[in-house]
Order: structure tokens, then C-alpha cells, then sequence
């Protein structure tokens, strides 16, 4: 059995497939182009392809991973890559793929952060977006309410800058541990914007060495 770590984009044919579905699509995608996916043990087997990070619906991304194991300890990256290449599946693209140690600990036990751009589609007057971004920096907390439960979203923005080129673009890096997640969604509206009225893409996963 091997273990290949798949960087891909989640991309607009996509930005409304829910993370089980997504799960759904990999697998048909790894059928289809002939690859051997290993299965879990027990009375309800499951293909082993471990997501590192759900993303939430309507969002994009530059930076997806995964863990796709195989039981064929010949395949290389590049035959993987090949036979992928071959079934193409509409939203994903794929950017790369290595072999990981199978005991490696899984990519949803390191995840520390997510990185995030945030377009505005409604004209935003950039002045007031930066009072605003100084007002959250400065805040000392930032009270929240998610699934009825109160949190506090300050110490889960570490970093909150503007984009100046064009029309302001805000790029975050926000907690991704599982205990403690923030959303970008969720800062905009801290901000005081429709959150419904911007675009979100995940740039990145940061994760622990």
C-alpha cells in the first residue's frame, strides 16, 4: 500500500458541492481512472481518501489537500498523475502529487491555519474598510454566536491585511485547529458587510511541521 498526498484547486464547477459530495467525487474520480483505492476494515468499508479540511459550500480554492492510499506499492506520482489526467473530473486541478509515509500522522491532525482572499462584490469605500480592519486588530474580543453557542473570534484571526491593488480585497489567515476554527464569512460580517455579498477562495493550508 502507498500513500500520495493530492494538492488540487476546488474550482467554480464546484464552488456548491458540499464536503460529502466532494468525498463522493473523489472516489468516483480515482475509480475512473483505474486507480487501486484501498478500503477501510470492518462491516462498511470506505475508500481511504482523507480530506484535510472541509471546505464550506460556495467557497473556491487554490489549495485543497488530501491523503489517497493505494494498494499498489509500484505506482509512482507521476503513472498517478497520468491516469488522473486521464478521467478529468469538472472543478478539480489537480497540482501536485508525493508519496507520504503511511504512518505519518493525518493532514486534519496538523492543520493550524487556513489562509483566505475575500472578494467584495458590492463597492466597498476602501477608508472605511480600514477603520474597520484597525477596529478588529485592536478589538480585545470579538463575541460570536454559532449553533446557538457563544465564542470569541479575535484570537482566531492571526493575520488581516488589506489588498490595495484595484478594488480592496481582504486577505486573512484564520485558525483551522479543530477545536478552535474561524471563518472568513464570519469576519466580514464582524466587519459590518453581507457576508453573502463576497467571494471566497482558500489560498492555503498552513500546517505543522
Amino acid at each position: 500500500m502507498i500513500r500520495c498526498r493530492i494538492t488540487y484547486h476546488k474550482t467554480e464547477s464546484m464552488r456548491y458541492t458540499g464536503n460529502l459530495d466532494v468525498q463522493k467525487i473523489w472516489e468516483r474520480f480515482v475509480r475512473r481512472a483505474g486507480l487501486p483505492v484501498a478500503y477501510s476494515q470492518g462491516f462498511h468499508p470506505q475508500a481511504r481518501i482523507q480530506q484535510a479540511c472541509p471546505l464550506p459550500l460556495g467557497f473556491l480554492s487554490i489549495g485543497e489537500q488530501l491523503d489517497l492510499f493505494l494498494d499498489d506499492d509500484n505506482l509512482t506520482p507521476p503513472q498517478i498523475a497520468a491516469q488522473l489526467a486521464s478521467a478529468p473530473y469538472p472543478g478539480i486541478t489537480i497540482t501536485d502529487i508525493h508519496l507520504v509515509d503511511l504512518i505519518s500522522p493525518s493532514l486534519a491532525s496538523r492543520l493550524v491555519s487556513a489562509e483566505y482572499r475575500v472578494e467584495f462584490l458590492d463597492p466597498v469605500i476602501p477608508s472605511d474598510l480600514h477603520e474597520k480592519v484597525v477596529a478588529i486588530l485592536t478589538a480585545p474580543q470579538l463575541l460570536r454566536s454559532r449553533r446557538d453557542k457563544s465564542y470569541d473570534l479575535r484570537p482566531l484571526i492571526e493575520r488581516l491585511e488589506i489588498e490595495a491593488d484595484g478594488a480592496p480585497v481582504l486577505c486573512m489567515q484564520l485558525s483551522a485547529r479543530q477545536s478552535a476554527t474561524g471563518r472568513p464569512d464570519e469576519v466580514v460580517s464582524s466587519l459590518g458587510y453581507d457576508p453573502f455579498s463576497a467571494r471566497y477562495t482558500r489560498t492555503g493550508l498552513i500546517f505543522t511541521s
